[in-house]
């Protein structure tokens, strides 16, 4: 695949040295410098992309969407933060009729650990004395908080138990990320953990995507990839 990398950080170079050891190349890297161009120029500079992989800040994402939409480049997003701006920027993209996969992580294991918190936060919702909650920690360069991860536990949590669930949040030092959904009791506590060990499991699945959107068009869910995967397609 011949890619476009938008944002030039730690996750993106991850993403291009993953890249060229499996053959792909890498034909345009945007950075933070190029935060006010416009969509139209993006567009312009994406010719000849089979996909653009975005790590970048929430407040570009709009731009960068529109630029892959009229480009008919597929993006996958993995910016986070930019909840606020979902509902506008998916709109964009089908106006357009571009393609677009995104995810509050690109990590496999971190997309299966939301499938084992939804089936726990089942059955602790037939035992009302378990409260739910959320704790997390991240590398201190990180700008969200919560994390867009932490917030979709909370989402599934509050989906199969239809209860209040307090996230909290660490930024300190290195943490590649580690997410922690606790069900307590006056009894015991239950503890649900993904650590992540590095940001390869992130380029990893952003590639992935990558390869999974080709011939694609519409919005997609990181977890549309998921179930392909483990139906064994």
């Amino acid at each position: 695949m011949k890619l476009a990398l938008f944002g030039y950080g730690a996750m993106n170079r991850l993403v291009e040295a993953r890249a060229l050891d499996e053959g792909h190349e890498v034909i345009a890297r945007f950075s933070s410098r190029d935060a006010m161009r416009s969509p139209q120029d993006f567009a312009t500079e994406l010719h000849g992309a089979d996909a653009a992989i975005d790590f970048s800040r929430a407040d570009a994402v709009p731009a960068h969407a529109e630029a892959c939409a009229l480009a008919g480049v597929p993006l996958v997003q993995g910016t986070t933060g930019w909840h606020t701006q979902q509902d506008e920027v998916l709109r964009a993209v089908e106006r357009l009729g571009g393609a677009l996969i995104y995810g509050a992580n690109f990590s496999i294991g971190v997309n299966l650990f939301y499938r084992i918190v939804a089936r726990a936060a089942e059955l602790i919702d037939t035992v009302p004395e378990y409260a739910p909650f959320i704790e997390e920690a991240h590398h201190a360069h990180k700008r969200d908080a919560p994390s867009g991860t932490a917030l979709r536990l909370r989402e599934i949590v509050i989906s199969q138990s239809k209860r209040d669930v307090p996230v909290t949040s660490t930024r300190a030092g290195f943490i590649p990320g580690t997410h922690r959904v606790g069900f307590d009791s006056l009894a015991d506590q239950i503890m649900l953990t993904h650590t992540a060990r590095s940001r390869e499991g992130f380029a990893a699945g952003a590639l992935l995507a990558a390869k999974w959107i080709q011939g694609r068009r519409g919005v997609f869910g990181f977890s549309d990839l998921l179930d392909e995967v483990l139906r064994g397609h």
